[in-house]
């Protein structure tokens, strides 16, 4: 018969067992919006991780006007980003002469990466800017996508 306070502390000892292993997970591709402007059409933080199978993770953006696609933002895996005109369900290589960013690639130079691209065929200036705490797991981004022209309301 086992006692109460051991019973306790077996189950205790599962949590913090349990909560070592999800720990030790990789991240899943997170973007977390905010915005300090209500005329911007992306703001906030991505990561993009390296995931279990050894690559970094992606994220796809859909834009939508009316319910029509307009164009697609394609950010990670890790440095890399693309903005297609319309939007497709099949993926689309960032290396492609669809792909309006270029370079694609933003460089990494002493730690530091900051890349802005203007799209004048769809109105977008598209800033991303790698934000501190990335790692080599990792890789955190600052995300701005606004239009060139931003009309008053």
């Amino acid at each position: 018969m086992r006692l109460p306070c051991a019973r306790k502390s077996w189950r205790l000892i599962g949590l913090l067992a349990a909560g070592m292993l999800s720990a030790a997970r990789p991240a899943a591709p997170q973007f977390t919006p905010f915005s300090h402007d209500p005329r911007n059409i992306l703001e906030g933080n991505w990561q993009s991780c390296l995931q279990r199978e050894g690559f970094y993770s992606e994220r796809v953006y859909d834009h939508l006007l009316n319910g029509v696609g307009r164009f697609e933002v394609h950010m990670g895996p890790r440095r890399e980003f693309a903005i297609f005109k319309d939007v497709q369900e099949a993926h689309r290589s960032h290396d492609s002469p669809e792909n309006l960013l270029k370079p694609f690639r933003v460089p990494l130079e002493a730690g530091r990466a900051k890349q802005v691209w203007e799209i004048p065929s769809l109105n977008l200036k598209f800033t991303v800017t790698l934000a501190g705490g990335s790692r080599m797991d990792c890789e955190s981004w600052f995300i701005l996508l606004e239009p060139l022209e931003k009309t008053s309301h």
